[in-house]
């Protein structure tokens, strides 16, 4: 338990990026974060990662597998799934893994992978959504959406909605979205609602990244109050500034200059595996975590999402996925 003292550090941390985000956070913050999850806390409960190749969803389903999950291993490409399976039980000798192709960014894909999934596992513990992208100029998916909205938001909230049913049926079920620490660059403001698809202007990667991280935060919180009747717990987190082709892909000059200081891909993914597992991440829903502590989603006091931003890029969302939008 933290103290007063570690707890306005942890928020200091935090606060002053650098070393809240970097390999310090979690190096300190260790010393008095919760308890690690019971070392069988997953046997014989399935668990869906998305995002499953490599970086962050490779390292949180090596966890998981490693607390006696079965995982299902979501990834677009086939081979790369089998290399990133064959990495896990290297360090996971006994994991059961299952190897799943779907594409959450096309609509179609991800309707075919539920109905599989679903029909083959009544009782599902998790969804794990990591899958990723961050296009250097605007593409669209399969059906026409900006590609950063639809992998990280549309796709997640359809896969979701279609194994809510198997969920339900699981004892303490979750739902953990990986968003990011630059979605607090991207405030739900009328600069993203009256252009969520990005069509207006030129079009930046790492902005649309931004802003898709921001709406997973808020889905997150939105998810949470519809699935309350159904006790699912959905948190979104971000997992700092990790070693993955996340950042050294996308981000190369940033990765660079903070080589020395980046979070292990395994640091990164510690809260997601922690938010699966652990039985104190069911006591809330609809939070926004990192290094085992739910955070602020707006740095600065008082400030929120715009509610009538906040309504019109859910109904956007839910319309794109083909689902109702009633929140409770």
């Amino acid at each position: 338990m933290a103290s007063r003292f570690t707890s306005a550090l942890d928020t200091i941390l935090d606060k002053t990026l650098v070393p809240g985000y970097s390999a310090i956070g979690p190096a300190l913050r260790r010393r008095w974060w919760p308890a690690d999850p019971d070392p069988q806390a997953l046997a014989g409960r399935h668990v869906v990662v998305t995002g499953g190749s490599s970086g962050l969803g490779r390292a949180a389903a090596t966890g998981i597998a490693r607390l006696g999950a079965t995982v299902h291993l979501v990834g677009r490409n086939a081979d790369r799934l089998g290399e990133a399976a064959d990495l896990i039980r290297r360090d996971v000798p006994a994991a059961e893994l299952l190897e799943e192709v779907c594409d959450v960014s096309d609509l179609d894909s991800v309707r075919a992978y539920a109905a599989d999934l679903g029909g083959r596992v009544s009782a599902l513990h998790a969804i794990v959504h990591d899958a990723g992208v961050m296009p250097p100029e605007r593409s669209e998916s399969a059906q026409g959406h900006e590609l950063a909205l639809a992998t990280h938001v549309i796709g997640p909230l359809l896969l979701t909605e279609l194994l809510r049913t198997n969920l339900a049926a699981a004892a303490s079920p979750r739902v953990v979205i990986v968003s990011s620490g630059g979605m607090y660059s991207a405030p739900l403001d009328d600069s993203i609602g009256d252009d969520i698809e990005y069509r207006e202007g030129d079009y930046e990667g790492v902005r649309a990244y931004a802003r898709t991280k921001r709406i997973q935060v808020t889905l997150a919180e939105q998810l949470a109050e519809r699935y309350a009747a159904d006790a699912i717990t959905v948190h979104s987190m971000h997992p700092g500034w990790a070693d993955t082709p996340g950042i050294t892909e996308s981000m190369p000059r940033f990765a660079k200059v903070a080589a020395p200081i980046l979070r292990s891909a395994e640091q990164g993914a510690d809260t997601i595996v922690w938010l699966t597992a652990s039985p104190e991440a069911t006591r809330t829903s609809g939070e926004f975590w990192s290094d085992r502590r739910a955070r602020p989603t707006y740095y600065l006091p008082g400030k929120a999402d715009d509610p009538r931003v906040r309504r019109r890029v859910w109904e956007h969302v839910c319309r794109a996925a083909d689902v109702d939008d009633t929140l409770a």
